[in-house]
């Protein structure tokens, strides 16, 4: 099978046809450091993640380009409200989002522009969309987009302009001429960061910094464009407005969009009190774990976030390490047809779950034949390592993961492999009450035993 994505713009799934033969150049909108990432934000960085991996391993030279907004309306805010430097804030959350991503085993981009570090870009496409009568110079110094000058502003969220316009008001302290056009460049408020421009100190409107950043790095036009679900409008369509007014050229060829993600069937809001960080939810549960669960649902579906998905994630995981735990190291080989299925399912707009289900009938394959053909054992693990890492799994020693963390006030290794030793003594004796108390006693402990001939190995449940 190629590559088929869908694309939003034309609601249906294409071919995926790159515009240079072997090259892919994408943009995706990343993060506005204000605040730690939540599991919106992860679900978003994985997704695309996956997207760069998979590209790359079909053999693309893949521009991955993921821009920050270090410059917003709640920055400044939070920035005030603290009495700090906005400089000094987005540092901190920059550095804290790296963090996370990192744990997450995510990739670093291509390149990562920071919306300040393109204030030149941003007055040059500006002044370009007033001189091509898209956009106007408010009396206050404000510049905004016309919206009507642009026909088909609509096309990637489906909204009509009519539709728009019906009970759409301009907010007090605005000088729209109509109630659709969105800010460009605003002007200078106090406390506030600013910038010099042709028409008065201020900084840039939010959409603007992203069509400057995203045609900077990759050109007038480009491969894929992705973002959460909630950025198609009005983010992406102001996007399109905005660099195929200025530039007279078609924007992006594939957009992308993830699903939301609901907490216990609810939407995800702090109003609710089921707001999650990424750090808050690592505190009982290993990356990998949020990684895999955020891999079970195909990108573009809502995923359901609760706790049993994510015991669930932790033991699908503990399943795939113990197919590869004791392997010996090996050339990949012997799972062509597992791996079809998995590629099978990758061409079909990125359906992980699908390629998940793949990697599980090649686990249990290597099971079956751990006991009678280990060579070919052998090399079907390595297969589904390789495998794994196309998803950003199983890349960690298979014992070690098994065997995870003792807790604080938990047993130690030490002491869980004298039990261990203690029970195979007790079996070589012949003192099966003895064995099967240890057994009882190591499983209280959260210890669960694993016999094969003349061994035993354990893990953490």
């Amino acid at each position: 099978m190629a590559l088929k994505i869908y694309n939003d713009l034309t609601r249906q799934k294409e071919l995926f046809k790159p515009i240079e033969p072997g090259k892919v150049h994408m943009y995706v909108c990343g993060m506005t450091v204000y605040d730690y990432c939540h599991l919106g934000h992860a679900r978003m960085i994985v997704v695309f993640d996956v997207v760069y991996r998979y590209l790359m391993a079909s053999g693309y030279d893949v521009t991955y380009i993921r821009n920050i907004t270090d410059i917003d309306d709640k920055i400044i805010n939070r920035a005030n409200e603290l009495g700090e430097p906005f400089t000094e804030f987005t540092r901190r959350y920059i550095d804290a989002m790296h963090a996370d991503m990192d744990a997450l085993q995510v990739l670093r981009p291509t390149a990562e522009p920071r919306a300040t570090g393109h204030m030149a870009e941003i007055l040059e496409m500006t002044s370009r969309l007033i001189e091509n009568e898209h956009a106007y110079v408010a009396s206050n110094g404000d510049v905004y987009y016309s919206v009507t000058s642009f026909p088909e502003y609509g096309k990637l969220s489906g909204k009509s302009i009519a539709d728009l316009q019906a009970g759409a008001r301009v907010a007090p302290g605005e000088q729209k001429r109509d109630p659709l056009d969105f800010a460009l460049w605003k002007s200078a408020k106090p406390d506030e960061p600013a910038w010099d421009s042709p028409w008065g100190r201020g900084r840039p409107g939010w959409h603007i910094e992203c069509s400057a950043m995203s045609t900077t790095a990759l050109g007038d036009t480009f491969d894929i464009h992705g973002g959460g679900a909630d950025l198609t409008f009005p983010h992406h369509e102001n996007e399109i407005a905005q660099s195929e007014g200025a530039t007279g050229h078609h924007f992006v060829n594939y957009w992308m969009h993830n699903g939301f993600v609901r907490v216990n069937d609810e939407k995800m809001s702090k109003s609710l009190g089921n707001f999650f960080t990424i750090r808050e939810i690592l505190e009982h549960f290993r990356a990998e774990e949020i990684r895999y669960f955020i891999l079970t649902s195909q990108y573009r579906s809502q995923l359901n976030y609760d706790e049993e998905h994510l015991l669930n994630a932790r033991s699908a995981l503990n399943r795939f390490y113990t197919a590869l735990r004791g392997q010996p190291e090996a050339e990949p080989a012997g799972a062509g047809r597992w791996v079809d299925a998995f590629n099978a399912a990758m061409d079909d707009d990125f359906n992980t779950p699908e390629a998940l289900a793949a990697m599980f009938e090649l686990a249990r394959e290597i099971n079956r034949l751990r006991s009678g053909d280990e060579s070919m054992a052998a090399g079907m693990a390595a297969e589904l390592k390789r495998l794994g890492g196309l998803l950003g799994v199983l890349q960690h020693d298979p014992e070690a993961w098994l065997r995870g963390e003792a807790a604080a006030d938990g047993v130690s290794d030490e002491e869980v492999e004298q039990l261990v030793q203690q029970r195979l003594d007790a079996k070589a004796g012949k003192n099966w009450g003895e064995a099967d108390r240890i057994r009882d006693q190591l499983k209280e402990l959260g210890i669960l035993l694993e016999d094969a001939a003349g061994s035993t190995s354990w893990r953490r449940s």
